[in-house]
């Protein structure tokens, strides 16, 4: 009884002090890299059951005594656990873990995760993004993914060539299907606007998920030969936050083509021996034509975002961007102002989570013919820019008494008197429904429902000197595109056992429409417009996906789909699509599990069957008739438009099919500090879409799209995260990434070759050739013959079959313009405050065809029709004389294997300067910083490997800030 009593005693002191120990500790929790507060974050005294969660502006409370251990989790970020230290209140902040993050990948119509993904799969999210001046969003991926190649132009707003694993096709598209938050949008560009994704704010893109083989592609069936890129954009969060970002970008033309300045023009000219009627011509200025339609640019972007809860419940997002970019061309202007909302509001406790993203763009352009640039080439340089006495505008141009001599007029003139406008106003969005039901939570129901209208403008007035007189041009288009979609699909996810099984089943439709009309020169009475009306696109598949993981190790997924389109005629007009894959993860065996240096290894296979119909709505199998007018080759009547003018058809077209297979490991080493993939596949394309020839009176037109021939790309690609230093103030990691392509057409109809790559330097010229055994776009050319001291012999090749005779059959086919190898390396460092990143990529066995020398670089071409035209110095290397002898000569097929720095950046973030500004980073870097290669034209970078005087991308200085409320 007496140890009783004691005891009580005891008791009864220690509670009251037990009570009055312990303290309501209030406090936030923030992103540690922006100062976000974050809603939801899990709050547990450690050893105890005493929990919270923090609220929608990331703000909490908790009972707990002095010298607990506060442990804090969210997904996504690393877990943190603190000793309370008796203040109030008590803030925490947390760092997001990329782990945890790189975890959830996107995939079509659902997620996975990296760990379980059997297909080909590379997410890359908002951190990773490629940096620089940034307008059109396809360049955050330049150089970032194994596999993918962007090539954009040096014009402002530029569309780009996007290519996953080289294409899958010769002559149809090879552009991948893009899928904004469910919505796949046409690859179809509209009057007035750059390209199909210039009007899209970059800022406003959260990530990218690159999907590569047949087994991620599948799910999309008909569209997804050439890969799919899902872009998804950021959404609305919970607490309030606010980001102004600022850029301005500062750029010139790095390089120009070497043409003979005025001295050297004049010296070269008199030594030519030409007419009295070209040298008396001779003027006496200096005029750099290259520097006159060149400029330096200034550009800038200006993005607001506001985030927060509307009714402190629904989750929200709006920015607004305005993007001003000069063009380094002279007049060349794009301009962008964009409007996004998102709205992520949840009901029925989670259970239904509903998903509204709406996008407008208005996009105003002025276009400046990029032909100039050869303008400017040609144009006499002992000219000046201007003339007073010049009856042309005040401008100088050559003449003869006041008549205008035949010849390349001034650049200058050309440019500055040419009002090309174009306005776009493009609306984009979907609203997403997604309802786990209540009886059943393992089964959710999604419905999709996507918008995408554009709507162009084009404005061309100009006034310029031609060989009669004065001419004016007045024409006015107009141009709209509509593209509806609904997709709605079952998803059913249940653990049985030691099998996990993930089924998904749905359905797709999806509606273009195109119509538009073009009025013709208003100022010319012989010109007549046009309005047109293309036949509807209608797209329907039905597909499903299954999912299993057997023992957490084995998995295995089998995908089908079966899409109709109106592309095609009744018998041809559904396709199967289908694919398998199996994956093993190596690294959950009992003789793995523990391993300290194997921390993820997994062997993946797969195969697959999909599909292409992408050709243009004029080019459908059906028989249809247009109005015809006074331009038409024959009249009925006598009225402007009386005749019907039936266009070209093919009832046997159906789908181009590609058969993929892919063996792939995905490894992880050191706890994933060095990650990534190594992949080997073969693709096998099938009856190519190919606009190729038919015999005369066979059909209406003496070309029409066909499936002829088949293609194989044999590739492997390697990809490699390294996490070097990883430290609470000092990080720094790099990826890099190769890709080994390998092309060759092995079979065309009747084993016929098909040319293509048409070239300036005469009438009807080509040097390239679609040849079976060969590389598609494969260069077509003579051997050059060379002389004892190793000069080329003007217009003497080799005869390379023996008969004595120089002709066609003696051309022969070397390289082709794709690289061989594609290389790309990023790195970040991080040190306290300050932030360091570059970009370097590199082709090696990509072939340029210098078609500027081929078509300019010889003597004759001094004499311009009637009046004198400058040409390359390199006509200096070869003294060529005739263009018609050496335009195929192979001296002008380079090795255009490169090495290129695209940007370089350095920051620098002042954090939590008040109550107001959470951070403030400041930011300076270079784009386009060099370019290493043997090549000796401009870039080495050219569109189809034949190089014609491109826009010229320019080098740019950047600086920025990025302000956080």
């Amino acid at each position: 009884m007496k140890t009783f009593l004691n005891s009580l005693l005891v008791l009864t002191f220690l509670i009251p002090a037990t009570f009055f120990g312990q303290s309501k500790v209030t406090g936030t929790v923030t992103d540690e890299a922006n100062a976000l507060p974050l809603p939801g974050v899990n709050i547990l005294v450690k050893g105890t059951t005493t929990g919270a969660s923090t609220d929608f502006d990331g703000k909490y409370s908790i009972t707990v005594n002095e010298g607990d251990v506060l442990v804090f989790s969210y997904l996504g970020y690393s877990k943190k656990e603190i000793i309370y230290n008796g203040l109030s209140p008590f803030n925490v902040t947390l760092s997001e873990d990329a782990g945890q993050l790189d975890e959830i990948v996107i995939i079509g119509y659902g997620t996975t995760t990296r760990k379980d993904a059997t297909g080909s799969v590379e997410s890359v999210t908002a951190k990773d993004f490629t940096k620089g001046n940034i307008v059109t969003p396809e360049n955050l991926l330049q150089g970032r993914v194994a596999g993918v190649t962007v090539n954009t132009s040096g014009a402002p707003g530029s569309g780009s060539e996007i290519k996953i694993r080289g294409g899958s096709s010769i002559n149809a598209s090879n552009n991948p299907l893009i899928v904004i938050d469910g919505l796949p949008i046409t690859n179809d560009n509209i009057g007035g606007s750059r390209g199909i994704l210039s009007s899209i704010n970059p800022n406003d893109i959260e990530s990218f998920t690159v999907l590569k083989d047949a087994s991620a592609t599948a799910i999309y069936g008909s569209r997804a030969s050439n890969g799919v890129i899902i872009i998804v954009t950021k959404k609305g969060k919970s607490g309030f936050s606010a980001d102004y970002d600022v850029q301005f970008t500062f750029g010139d033309i790095a390089d120009q083509i070497d043409v003979f300045s005025g001295d050297q023009f004049r010296t070269i000219v008199n030594s030519q021996n030409l007419p009295d009627s070209f040298t008396s011509q001779l003027g006496s200025a200096n005029t750099d034509w290259q520097d006159e339609i060149f400029r330096e640019t200034v550009s800038a972007m200006h993005n607001v975002t506001v985030r927060g809860s509307l009714f402190k419940a629904l989750p929200a997002r709006f920015s607004f961007g305005v993007t001003k970019q000069e063009g380094a061309l002279l007049t060349s202007q794009f301009d962008r102002r964009n409007l996004s909302v998102a709205l992520n509001p949840s009901m029925f406790d989670d259970h239904l989570k509903i998903s509204v993203n709406a996008n407008l763009s208005y996009e105003d352009n002025r276009f400046a013919d990029s032909g100039l640039i050869g303008a400017a080439l040609r144009y006499d340089p002992t000219q000046p820019v201007y003339d007073p006495t010049s009856p042309f505008n005040g401008f100088y141009q050559h003449t003869n008494g006041g008549t205008l001599l035949s010849g390349t007029t001034n650049p200058v003139a050309s440019l500055l008197q040419t009002n090309n406008l174009g306005d776009t106003e493009r609306f984009f969005g979907n609203i997403n429904f997604d309802y786990k039901f209540h009886f059943l939570p393992e089964l959710k129901a999604v419905l999709n429902l996507g918008f995408d209208e554009t709507s162009g403008w084009t404005n061309n007035n100009s006034v310029f000197a031609t060989t009669d007189d004065i001419s004016a041009n007045k024409s006015v288009g107009f141009q709209n595109r509509k593209n509806q979609s609904l997709d709605g699909f079952l998803n059913y996810k249940k653990t049985f056992g030691d099998i996990e099984a993930d089924l998904t089943t749905g359905y797709s439709y999806q509606r273009f429409t195109n119509d538009g009309f073009f009025s013709g020169n208003q100022l010319d009475p012989l010109s007549f417009g046009d309005t047109y009306a293309d036949p509807d696109i209608v797209l329907i598949g039905f597909f499903g996906r299954a999912n299993f993981k057997f023992l957490e190790k084995y998995l295995l997924t089998a995908t089908y789909r079966r899409d109709g389109t109106s592309r095609f005629s009744e018998d041809n007009r559904w396709g199967n699509f289908y694919a398998g894959a199996l994956a093993w993860q190596i690294s959950e065996e009992d003789f793995l599990k523990d391993s300290e240096t194997i921390s993820d290894l997994k062997l993946r296979v797969g195969y697959g069957v999909t599909g292409q119909q992408e050709i243009s709505q004029k080019d459908l199998f059906l028989s249809r008739y247009q109005g015809g007018n006074n331009n038409s080759l024959y009249q009925f009547g006598n009225t402007v438009i009386t005749s019907l003018i039936p266009s070209e058809i093919n009832p046997d077209l159906k789908w181009e099919e590609t058969k993929t297979l892919e063996v792939g490991i995905d490894y992880g080493l050191f706890d994933n500090k060095i990650s990534g993939s190594l992949n080997v596949f073969q693709k096998d394309s099938e009856d190519l879409l190919f606009d190729a020839p038919v015999p005369d009176g066979s059909n209406f037109s003496n070309r029409i799209i066909q499936n002829i021939g088949n293609l194989r790309i044999r590739g492997l690609e390697f990809t490699t995260n390294v996490d070097v230093i990883q430290k609470e103030d000092f990080s720094l990691n790099f990826n890099f990434n190769a890709t080994i392509l390998d092309r060759e057409i092995t079979e065309l109809a009747y084993g016929q070759d098909v040319t293509t790559g048409g070239i300036a330097g005469g009438t009807g010229n080509f040097i390239q050739l679609f040849r079976e055994g060969e590389a598609p776009n494969s260069f077509y050319v003579y051997k050059q013959l060379y002389d004892n001291q190793g000069n080329a012999i003007e217009g003497a090749y080799v005869d390379l079959n023996g008969d004595n005779i120089i002709n066609e059959e003696d051309r022969y086919l070397r390289a082709d313009p794709d690289a061989d190898i594609i290389l790309g390396f990023q790195t970040n460092l991080e040190y306290k405050n300050f932030d360091f990143a570059f970009n370097l990529r590199a082709n090696i066995g990509n072939y340029v065809y210098n078609n500027v020398d081929s078509a300019r670089a010889q003597y004759d071409l001094l004499q311009d029709n009637s009046v004198l035209g400058n040409i390359p110095t390199s006509v200096l290397d070869t003294n060529f004389q005739t263009t018609s002898d050496v335009i195929n000569s192979d001296i002008y097929l380079e090795n255009a294997s490169f090495l290129k720095m695209d940007n370089i950046t350095l920051g620098y973030t002042f954090k939590k300067l008040s109550n107001v500004i959470k951070s403030v980073r400041v930011w300076g870097g270079i784009q386009n910083v060099f370019t290493l290669t043997e090549y000796s034209g401009l870039d080495p970078e050219v569109f189809n490997g034949i190089d014609n005087t491109i826009y010229p991308r320019p080098r740019n200085i950047l600086v920025g800030a990025n302000i956080k409320f």
